[in-house]
């Protein structure tokens, strides 16, 4: 198949390219600089060159707390940006994924949520994602909606990545204990989405890490991973004092009979760890 990835020069955007062609297909890549997903004739003209079979939509706002002041520019990315994609693709007769968030869920649940679990997002962040599933769903029939949840992998800022920075200079650090969710590596989660797109099971998909962690569990795990000394403080999300508001609890699982199960969050830092390590060492 032939595969259009946007947003590819982001954290999963590349891991996608990667993983789809190791997986035999023929795929092309674009950052935002060279395709703009707020620009409708420019996704219309680029699809048109390229006819793609499948397009993996990676292109998103990402900034949680930003997005409460900038709701606006967050949608024109997440919301309609989204809707451009997939309206594009329908016009070339290719399929379209596009990523979403754990974060369309408000946390009360109690439990991991399943892909038939009502939205109801606490943050300008969940809104604009929770627009875009919407806006992709009605622009183009076959459609993937993938909800994953905490991503970190090589190329982009990640919880990970800060943690470790700040053990450089800090002999402690505190890290929310009442957030819990299923921060998902994105080289497994690219590997994913390259085999959901083969099949035609359309619709809403839940892809995360197995299991779940609060970041306060997560951050003793990546110190202990990477035996680095740093003691590790819990504090609440409200003494935190994010400017987003976060679900308390927004793992996720699948109740597809043939979902796609992705290794454990554990598994999916270790590797990390190995691949950060393996590229300084270059």
């Amino acid at each position: 198949m032939k595969l259009l990835v946007t947003g590819a020069a982001g954290m999963l955007g590349r891991d996608v390219l990667l993983a789809a062609g190791n997986a035999g297909h023929d795929v092309v890549g674009y950052g935002r600089a060279e395709l703009d997903v707020t620009n409708p004739g420019t996704l219309d003209r680029k699809l048109d060159l390229e006819r793609p079979d499948v397009v993996i939509n990676c292109a998103a706002w990402t900034d949680v707390d930003g997005a409460e002041t900038a709701e606006e520019a967050a949608f024109a990315v997440n919301g309609s940006g989204a809707g451009n994609v997939a309206a594009a693709a329908a016009r070339v007769e290719a399929r379209i994924l596009h990523v979403s968030t754990d974060y369309v869920f408000d946390g009360l649940k109690g439990a991991p949520y399943v892909e038939s679990d009502q939205p109801a997002p606490l943050s300008a962040y969940g809104r604009t994602k929770l627009a875009g599933e919407e806006a992709v769903a009605a622009a183009n029939k076959r459609h993937f909606i993938v909800r994953s949840a905490g991503l970190f992998g090589l190329g982009g800022r990640n919880f990970v990545d800060t943690m470790l920075q700040l053990a450089q200079t800090r002999s402690e650090v505190t890290v929310v204990r009442d957030q819990v969710g299923s921060p998902t590596y994105t080289w497994h989660l690219a590997y994913g989405i390259v085999r959901l797109i083969e099949g035609i099971e359309f619709g809403i998909h839940h892809m995360a890490a197995a299991g779940q962690c609060s970041w306060y569990e997560f951050a003793g795990e990546i110190f202990e991973q990477a035996k680095v000394e740093c003691r590790v403080l819990s504090i609440t999300s409200e003494e935190f004092g994010a400017a987003a508001p976060r679900p308390p609890f927004s793992a996720l699982v699948s109740q597809r009979e043939h979902a796609i199960r992705l290794p454990s969050w554990q598994d999916g830092l270790a590797g990390y760890l190995a691949q950060r390590q393996a590229e300084a060492s270059e």
